[in-house]
């Protein structure tokens, strides 16, 4: 069973998202490390870029496949964690922590209204 953290916000893509006052923190979600098993490399969005809601942002690359990580507002990028880049396993020992992909602005925050809720996302994993 995957661990859904209620504090959080989730996209359809496996994505979460942790507002932190008018700034939002993103990753992939316990679910998704899972499915990708041994991530092994880890392809960080541009400091400084413009995104918008599901702009792909960056990838995950794990022993069975490569996985797009979308934007699930849109916003700056403020931040991207580049300790994933020597520590990529960081997702899987960690996705809600250490594991985080990057940090940004919340350039529209009525986006935030359409991301699910912790028991709307377990929901659509079957959990």
């Amino acid at each position: 069973m995957s661990d859904v953290p209620a504090e959080l916000l989730y996209t359809a893509e496996h994505e979460w998202i942790r507002i932190e006052g008018n700034e939002a923190v993103v990753g992939v979600t316990d679910f998704a490390q899972d499915a990708l098993t041994d991530v092994v490399w880890v392809e960080l969005p541009e400091v400084g870029s413009s995104v918008s809601d599901m702009d792909s942002c960056g990838s995950v690359e794990s022993v069975k496949s490569v996985s797009e990580i979308f934007a699930p507002i849109a916003g700056e990028i403020l931040e991207a964690n580049e300790s994933l880049e020597d520590a990529p396993e960081q997702i899987n020992q960690d996705p809600y922590g250490s594991g985080w992909i990057w940090r940004m602005s919340i350039g529209d925050a009525s986006q935030v209204d359409g991301l699910m809720d912790a028991a709307a996302y377990s929901a659509q994993i079957g959990e």
